[in-house]
């Protein structure tokens, strides 16, 4: 199963790379910034969770490879940007792919671990999302996880779809690419018709109704 973490993890570093570098450029940051966005956007999710793990090196600091992907997604990004952006939002695009990616990652490396059903759904989870969420802090934006939209909520239900396919001895790469695709065309399903989890507070204008 290692190959196939390794595999999928270093196309999502790749593609989270992309997001960053775009959301970055959007604020018009320098290419260092550019640079620096991008990293923590590939490196953020992961990172978390390999700390959480007991024994577990952060996956970067061991395995080189991925810092090779992060800088060429950040030079892709930075060459075809003007391409990028003739895709509908295109940010929103590349960050639900690596959302898909990442989150099955956090899943397969849980179950390597021997971790419970549900541990590995939430290990997955933080590996899906804490990278969008250290990238909107530092571009100084609320992460998109605290907002009404549906975020976490796929992470979740694609790592439970994997845990049952996993438990019905479903076969790699069927495995992995059903629960991969299900929670991108999930998540671009949510923003295309803008579906939103209520909120805890009446729409009155208030200043409580704006936190």
């Amino acid at each position: 199963m290692e190959l196939a973490v390794n595999y999928i993890s270093f196309i999502g570093s790749f593609v989270l790379a992309i997001s960053g570098a775009l959301t970055a450029m959007h604020k018009r940051f320098d290419p260092f910034g550019v640079l620096i966005i991008a990293f923590a956007t590939a490196i953020g999710g992961g990172t978390i969770r390999d700390i959480l793990l007991t024994g577990k090196s952060v996956f970067w600091m061991t395995q080189t490879s991925y810092i090779y992907f992060i800088l060429a997604g950040t030079i892709f990004a930075i060459v075809f940007k003007s391409r990028l952006y003739n895709i509908s939002r295109p940010l929103l695009f590349f960050d639900a792919i690596g959302l898909g990616l990442y989150t099955i990652t956090g899943v397969q490396i849980g179950l390597e671990y021997d971790l419970e059903s549900v541990n590995c759904i939430i290990l997955g989870t933080i590996t899906g999302v804490f990278g969008g969420i250290l990238r909107d802090i530092l571009v100084n934006e609320v992460p998109v996880i605290f907002k009404k939209e549906v975020y976490a909520t796929v992470c979740i239900l694609g790592a439970s779809l994997y845990l049952v396919l996993f438990r019905l001895n479903v076969a790699n790469p069927i495995l992995q690419i059903i629960p991969v695709l299900f929670i991108i065309a999930l998540r671009l399903i949510v923003i295309h018709f803008n579906i939103s989890l209520p909120s805890l507070y009446a729409n009155d204008g208030g200043e409580h109704a704006e936190n």
